[in-house]
């Protein structure tokens, strides 16, 4: 072991050292007046006054240092090192004077006063007193280094005095002894520091784990070998509702969760099984997790580890926000959160449950059922009053639920409805045509009475040959066929309809192989002058050619494309088609391309526009960019802009079939357009209806006040075009009449080619006039 000095040890251990100094005031007590007593007694035996002075001077420093002692033996422990250090400086003081006083005493005996008797008590009290210096003095080694000095040097001083070779001797062999001394306290201090040390440590472990133990948000309770508690913590005494930790000391397992089913928190026969579980679980040395419910709405969840020296540990703690919040989690998990209704996963579930088992040779049914024109509610009213309708159908639908009917909500305006038991198609309809009664009546959402209107699909099957995926997507077939047929009913699933899917299905893939293989074609349709009759202009039209069932009309493919998102695909290849033919025929002549609405849904489209002029050559104001009006409906602000955008590049913009929609005439003037092209609507009795013709010339002259060219569509026979020279006059004229549509080559054919009607109709004037 290293020596200890002074400064090497911390204050926590200093500050004890220096507290022993003042203990143990008796013993001191008992040898001051021992000491003095002997003193006196060699004044007795001598006669020498010298002695008197001695025991004088010994019972005044005597008192001096009991004092001293008194003082600081009845003060708490110091506070600080500074004031240790303090206290140490006041021992030393006194001490020094009692140890002068003994030295003193033994020098007096030995070489001043020569009396034997004198001689033997001197050294026999300082000695005794000097094997006291370090069992009391250890926490001071400047004071034992003074007690040696002041007690053994005047003995050794006096010895070698006396001046012959014995007593010098004598006086020699004092050093070693003090030397002994000196080690002695050396030792009996390093041990003590060590032993506090040590102590220190095992406190502070024995804090930090108490500490641990007792912050610890789980219940701790440490069985021993007999299956009784030896450690507890706090939590544990919370949860078990005792005042502290030591109240469960000593109790066992099954005493502890007696004490729950004696509050009525846990039956008894769960308890039984809880302790069985546990108790095997420490057994078997195997950990092991339970969860326990209790009569008052908590859960706790206990676990057993098996510890070192047959010790085991069994921690429980409160878990019931846990498993409140798995419980939330769950329900958000299996159900929709703004009906409550199961969602599309969770019914999947259940309905897989119950086809599952049961009598297979059951009929089961299930009905798909969407609102009808739930757009328009949202657009119109907002969102939350369509949430609000949605609620409203939910609680309807929820009425009928029951345990062979299963209501749920897949998403949006969709719900699903699942009959177990059904006995036949007449059956189902009944159960279908009584939802559709209980759903007739309007509701009120938000202070508007909104009248419930739905479609539905239904599908009838045995159990044995029924699947959710596969009834879902016949239900689905149905209700397309519900929606074409009318709306606000039902229809069930036919074998055609199953049919006329896969057909559609075969049908998109060969439009996705042609798209991508381009192979679709482009052709054009002369935009007739009014006053020229020559082609101005022409409108490109995309064709296909299915290799197995020849021409796809467009209004079947375009629908397709714009449902499978490959509209725009579409449009590209138009566009680029249009404009590297149109850069190909004489000047002016120009070409229109349609852009549907997905085309309009993000800026790419100005790219697109300025990439297919770049790449053609044409100039821009032979290029003419057609735009409906459901493409402005979709976002009229940003439609506006991307608009404006292709308008500056020169493109000119045209609004195409004017006068279908309901808004048709503020787009005049809040687009940037440059031509109206009027729907083939407003020829269909113009020739016999006068409100119908006064109508086409006003809408025809609304648009030249404001600047704009017009176009009239679909113009077909010799007296529409007849009136329409005479009465309404529009600049352009598009149809049937023209011939159909040409490729671009017969295009560039006819571009200097005048149409014979323009005689014919310079003979209606001049027989008008």
């Amino acid at each position: 072991m290293d020596r200890i000095k002074k400064r090497d040890i911390p204050i926590d251990i200093y500050i004890p050292f220096v507290e022993t100094l003042f203990r143990d005031g008796l013993t001191l007590s008992v040898g001051l007046v021992a000491q003095t007593l002997l003193v006196v007694l060699c004044y007795w035996k001598t006669g020498d006054p010298v002695y008197l002075l001695v025991a004088v001077a010994m019972v005044m420093v005597g008192v001096l240092r009991l004092r001293n002692i008194r003082k600081y033996s009845n003060r708490p422990p110091p506070a600080t090192g500074a004031e240790a250090k303090a206290r140490e400086r006041d021992y030393i003081v006194f001490g020094s004077m009692h140890g002068f006083m003994l030295g003193f005493f033994c020098f007096v005996g030995i070489y001043l006063a020569h009396d034997s008797f004198a001689e033997i008590a001197s050294v026999a009290v300082t000695l005794a007193s000097a094997t006291s210096i370090a069992g009391r003095n250890y926490g001071s080694p400047r004071m034992v280094m003074i007690f040696i000095m002041t007690m053994t040097w005047p003995i050794s001083i006096g010895f070698i005095l006396r001046g012959d070779v014995y007593h010098i001797i004598l006086g020699c062999m004092a050093f070693p002894f003090f030397f002994a001394i000196r080690r002695f306290a050396d030792m009996v201090r390093e041990v003590l520091f060590s032993a506090l040390s040590e102590e220190k440590k095992a406190n502070r472990l024995a804090q930090r784990f108490n500490r641990a133990l007792n912050t610890m948000s789980h219940g701790l309770v440490m069985l021993g070998p007999d299956s009784r508690v030896v450690v507890a913590n706090a939590e544990a005494a919370r949860l078990m509702s005792v005042a502290t930790p030591d109240h469960l000391v000593g109790r066992s397992l099954k005493a502890l969760l007696m004490r729950g089913a004696a509050g009525g928190l846990i039956s008894y026969k769960d308890c039984g099984f809880v302790e069985g579980q546990l108790t095997r679980a420490l057994r078997e040395g195997r950990n092991r997790k339970l969860l326990v419910s209790l009569s008052d709405g908590r859960y706790l969840e206990f676990s057993a580890r098996e510890g070192d020296d047959e010790l085991g540990v069994i921690t429980f703690e409160d878990v019931t926000q846990r498993v409140q919040a798995d419980e939330k989690i769950r329900h958000m998990a299996r159900y929709d959160t703004l009906t409550g209704l199961p969602n599309r996963a969770y019914f999947q579930e259940i309905v897989a449950e119950q086809l599952a088992g049961g009598d297979r040779e059951r009929n089961c049914a299930l009905a798909v059922l969407d609102m009808d024109d739930f757009k328009t509610v949202n657009d119109t009213l907002g969102h939350p009053v369509g949430d609000g309708l949605i609620y409203a159908i939910a609680e309807k639908l929820g009425c009928f639920a029951d345990e062979d009917i299963k209501v749920s909500r897949f998403g949006g305006d969709e719900f699903v409805i699942y009959f177990d038991r059904v006995h036949d198609e007449l059956h189902l309809g009944q159960i279908l045509d009584g939802i559709f009664a209980g759903l007739a009546d309007e509701v009120d959402v938000a202070g508007h009475l909104l009248r419930v209107q739905l479609s539905a699909g239904a599908v009838l099957l045995p159990v044995a040959f029924g699947d959710v995926d596969g009834m879902i997507v016949k239900a689905d077939l149905a209700l397309y066929r519900a929606k074409e047929t009318g709306k606000n009913g039902w229809q069930l699933f036919e074998a055609s309809m199953d049919a006329a899917f896969r057909e559609k299905q075969m049908l998109k893939a060969d439009l996705r192989n042609a798209v991508e293989a381009r192979a679709l074609r482009v052709v054009y349709q002369p935009i007739v002058g009014m006053d020229s009759m020559r082609i101005e202009s022409c409108e490109a039209l995309c064709r296909w050619q299915h290799p197995e069932l020849g021409a796809v009309s467009p209004g079947v493919f375009i629908p397709l494309a714009e449902e499978m998102g490959i509209i725009s695909d579409i449009s590209v290849q138009v566009l680029e088609a249009a404009c590297r033919e149109c850069a190909k025929w004489p000047e002016p002549i120009g070409v229109s391309v349609n852009l549907s609405a997905r085309d309009f849904r993000d800026s790419d489209i100005i790219a697109t526009v300025a990439d297919a002029l770049a790449e053609s050559g044409l100039a821009p104001e032979r290029l003419e960019i057609e735009v409906t009006e459901t493409a402005i409906l979709d976002d009229k602000l940003s439609t506006r802009k991307y608009l404006q955008e292709i308008r500056d590049l020169g493109v000119r913009i045209a609004l195409d079939d004017f006068g279908t929609g309901y808004s048709s005439l503020s787009y005049l003037h809040t687009l940037p357009l440059d031509k109206v092209k009027i729907d083939r609507s407003f020829l269909k009795d113009v020739t016999d209806d006068e409100r119908s013709l006064e109508l086409l010339k006003g809408v025809v002259h609304l648009s030249r006040q404001v600047g704009l060219r017009v176009t009239m569509e679909g113009v077909e026979t010799f007296d529409q075009l007849r009136l329409l020279s005479q009465e309404v006059k529009p600049d352009l004229l598009q149809g049937f009449l023209f011939g159909a549509a040409l490729s671009a080559s017969g295009i560039e054919t006819m571009s200097n080619t005048v149409w014979p009607f323009a005689e014919d109709l310079r003979a209606t004037h001049v027989a008008a006039r």
